[in-house]
Order: structure tokens, then sequence, then C-alpha cells
């Protein structure tokens, strides 16, 4: 794995990698450290292709050793898999089937058949990058953005999956809806996704209510 550390300010390091594997690899290796006692408390926030310590003591010390150590895979979650409810009906089914060459009814098949994992959280509170599909089914942004997305809207872009937590602009591939709450300040934790978890979307029919499916066994 190479790396590439940037002190940021007085007591914060960037540390950029090769791809979004590795990033999610350092990040686990990162928290495994810090709960065994090896690293100090710190503010890690992992992004696509980065992760960012923040309030270290010794930052150089640190610096050096992630120049020079082996992350191991990130290894697979314990923790059971957050199942979500889904329609599959969204007003860009058809435009992502045509693009994976597939009929629509395909598309919710391979979305719904895959587990997918939390890569890093951003845009808006609640709202995570879920990683999972083959890279063949890597789908473009709309050329024209929508200057209103619904709450609720599962989509597609890139290698992503995302669900938006509230209503927002948003150039991303609609294909689904869920009425699972991503963001509530009342719940501890406030998210219901985090880097690092294991998703699956759980399909129900047009008339069900799509909302959380509840949280699974292990699989």
């Amino acid at each position: 794995m190479t790396v590439r550390v940037l002190p940021v300010g007085d007591d914060a390091l960037l540390v950029e990698l090769a791809s979004g594997e590795e990033a999610e690899a350092l990040h686990a290796e990162l928290l495994r450290r810090r709960a065994a006692g090896l690293l100090g408390a710190c503010e890690i926030v992992p992004a696509a292709c980065t992760v960012l310590l923040d309030g270290l003591t010794d930052p150089g010390r640190l610096a050096s050793e992630l120049a020079a150590s082996e992350i191991p895979p990130a290894p697979p979650r314990e923790q059971a898999a957050v199942e979500i409810a889904i329609r599959y009906d969204g007003p860009d089914l058809a435009d992502v089937a045509a693009h994976w060459g597939v009929p629509e009814g395909e598309v919710a098949r391979i979305h719904a058949a895959t587990e997918f994992r939390v890569a890093f959280c951003g845009f808006a509170p609640g709202f995570g990058y879920l990683t999972g599909l083959p890279s063949c089914y890597d789908v473009p942004r709309r050329a024209a953005p929508r200057t209103t997305v619904p709450a609720g809207s599962v989509a597609l872009a890139g290698p992503y999956t995302g669900v938006y937590p509230r209503s927002s602009p948003g150039g991303w591939q609609l294909i689904g809806s869920t009425e699972a709450v991503l963001w509530d300040h009342a719940r501890v934790p406030a998210a219901l996704l985090s880097p690092g978890t294991r998703v699956r979307f759980v399909p129900v029919e047009p008339s069900e209510p799509a909302g959380p499916a509840g949280t699974a066994g292990a699989s």
C-alpha cells in the first residue's frame, strides 16, 4: 500500500491513498489501533481516497510510521447488516437499466443481491457512500442535476449507492425509494449508517411501507 502523508495544521494529518479500498483498510486499522490503546484519542475521518486524523499529540512520529507500515485489508465487520426496505420505483431506473444493458427488473435484482459497505459519509448528515457493486455497474451522474431530490431516494453515481436523508438538490441516478430515517438527532447514534457498516436493501412491493427492515443477522 502506497500512502502520502501530509501535515494539516499543528496536530492533524491527511493520508492520501491510491483507492477507496485502501482508504477503507487504513480506516479500519486506525480504529483497531485506537481501540487497543496504540493510537491516542483523535478524530478519524475517512473519505473517498483519504483519511484525516485530527487531534494528534505527535503527528510527526505517526506520519513516519504510516509511511513505512503495511496496512492489512479491512476485515469483515462482525456486526449484523443493516437492512433497508426499498421500492425500486425511481425515475431513472429505465436509464440505469439501459446503461447496464439489462431489463429494469434485473437492476433491482442485482442491486438487492449485493451486500454493501459504507465507505465514508458526507454531503449531508446521514448520507453514506456505499460500495459493493462491481465496477461494470458504475453509472455517470445525470447531465443536468435535479433542483430537488425527495428524502429517501436511493440513488447511484459512479461506484456508489446512496440514500438521500433529506430533500436536496442532486445529480445521482434515482432507482428507488425508502422510508428509512437516515438521520435523527434524537436517536443515538443519530446516523443510521456509519463508515464500515454493512448494508442490504430489501425489496418491497409498491403498496408496502419501505421503512427500515430491521437488523439482520450477520451473513
